[in-house]
């Protein structure tokens, strides 16, 4: 039953999972991160329950069986690791390349997906810092603090960005947050929903609350 639709419903539901404390998807969210009206979103559960790879609570949501969070965890590593080759072996834009990631993860068999992580050195994160599910199945649930709520004065590392709509990747581009970068918060003015930042060798800048949120960061490694 692995259709492009079957796996696109196993990815956003292991997406979605990942923020709910219990696992449980509700299905309003499962229809609106696949953009379909709700009685389309159902139906399509409820072929994925008769199939073994969701379980249905009516009125509830759904979370993935054993099985399902198998395919769904093969769909996401394909999709991360595809971005991680258009970026670093073609070149191509950061904010560019989930569109295409998200055609070829359908297209490539596991014996190319192997060979492509070999060819990249077994990456751990993509381009954005997303985890990238390893071959055996896992995937990495670490949470760190953002640019919103990090301590200030203190020097950051920019682990990864939430938000891959391309205006905001474009974004964080211009002012050097990918990554990798490094930054401190100066200041965090809460009335007037405001974050200014300095990058190294910088003037420092300003962020909403909002977009420094979308921004994950851990503190830098003393040495």
């Amino acid at each position: 039953m692995a259709t492009i639709a079957v796996e696109n419903y196993l990815k956003h539901t292991l997406l979605l999972a990942q923020r709910s404390p219990d696992g449980l998807v509700p299905m309003g969210e499962l229809a609106t991160a696949l953009q379909v009206v709700p009685g389309t979103a159902t139906t399509m559960v409820k072929a994925l329950a008769d199939s073994g790879l969701v379980l249905h609570e009516p009125r509830r949501g759904l979370r993935l069986t054993v099985e399902g969070r198998r395919v769904a965890l093969n769909v996401l590593r394909k999709h991360r690791l595809v971005e991680t080759f258009l970026v670093n072996v073609l070149k191509m834009d950061w904010a560019q390349v989930h569109a295409e990631a998200e055609q070829l993860e359908h297209a490539i068999s596991d014996a190319v997906l192997d060979r492509l992580d070999a060819l990249l050195g077994h990456p751990a994160t993509d381009p954005h810092g997303d985890p990238i599910p390893s071959v055996e199945g896992t995937l990495s649930s670490a949470v760190y603090a953002t640019l919103a709520s990090c301590a200030t004065k203190a020097s950051l590392r920019v682990v990864r960005v939430t938000d891959q709509t391309a205006d905001f990747l474009t974004f964080a581009e211009a002012h050097g947050l990918r990554p990798g970068a490094v930054a401190q918060v100066l200041d965090r003015n809460l009335p007037a929903g405001l974050v200014t930042l300095r990058r190294l060798r910088s003037k420092p800048f300003a962020l909403s609350l909002a977009a420094a949120g979308k921004i994950w960061v851990a503190p830098v490694e003393a040495g």
